[in-house]
């Protein structure tokens, strides 16, 4: 069998939630949003599910009901850094999905069909996308003419041409476990916000010859990332018609 290991970033503060409790353990349907993903993980077929914690990462260990490893981010320096601090205990086989841990809408379904199209396409890393009306703000899948993945671009970075991409990047991939090891050992904090930006390590794997894709995913609600109290809200109501639990 082999490996199948899953990274969940939760370190973040969440300040828009204008809360002091870390943004993972806000709940949806009274359970914590990192819980889901942790689940959704499992179910996948993740035998190895590694929580990267920061902002109050004791009392995010103490509320996460699951078993799982854990790895610390001491200083928040970006998604990139959030996984080389897991990187000793990603190795370098099988494949790892990276999630986040305030999406609690995405389902054990779609992390196994993406886990699918990346083996049976034989990628470095395939990327979960989903097409969306409004993609402003979000970085853009960059493809040719022919369709082929060419790169991810962040929003500020567009060009008028690439803004009108209606295919977005969710966040979420999965990645040869060796690729992965080899492009966090190559980046590079060399930007505006000197963070360390894991959407580079797509480029960095791309650019050693390996195959990169994305695929769009078939129900949008489930990259919806929760970033405020409005966004809890929503969630909660899709994942209460998910459940049919009546309002």
């Amino acid at each position: 069998m082999d490996k199948f290991k899953a990274v969940i970033l939760a370190a973040g503060k969440g300040t828009r939630m204008e809360s002091d409790l870390p943004k993972v353990l806000h709940k949806v349907c009274d359970q914590t949003m990192v819980h889901y993903t942790i689940a959704a993980a499992k179910e996948a077929g993740a035998t190895d599910v590694i929580v990267i914690v920061g902002y109050q990462g004791q009392l995010v260990k103490r509320e996460i009901i699951d078993y799982v490893e854990y790895a610390e981010q001491h200083e928040q320096l970006g998604t990139g850094h959030a996984v080389m601090c897991a990187k000793d205990k990603i190795g370098t086989e099988g494949d790892t999905v990276i999630l986040c841990g305030d999406t609690p809408l995405i389902t054990a379904e779609t992390i196994k069909k993406l886990r699918e199209k990346h083996k049976h396409e034989s990628n470095g890393v395939t990327v979960l996308s989903a097409i969306i009306d409004d993609p402003t703000g979000y970085g853009r899948i960059i493809r040719d003419a022919d369709g082929n993945f060419l790169k991810i671009t962040e929003h500020k970075d567009c060009t008028e041409e690439e803004l009108k991409v209606n295919e977005i990047n969710s966040g979420m991939y999965v990645f040869n476990s060796e690729a992965l090891s080899f492009s966090l050992d190559k980046l590079t904090n060399d930007n505006a916000q000197g963070e360390y930006y894991l959407t580079d390590t797509v480029q960095i794997i791309k650019s050693t010859g390996l195959k990169v894709n994305a695929m769009p995913v078939d129900d949008v609600t489930e990259i919806l990332g929760v970033n405020t109290k409005a966004q809890l809200a929503e969630a909660e109501a899709i994942m209460k018609q998910r459940l049919g639990i009546e309002e």
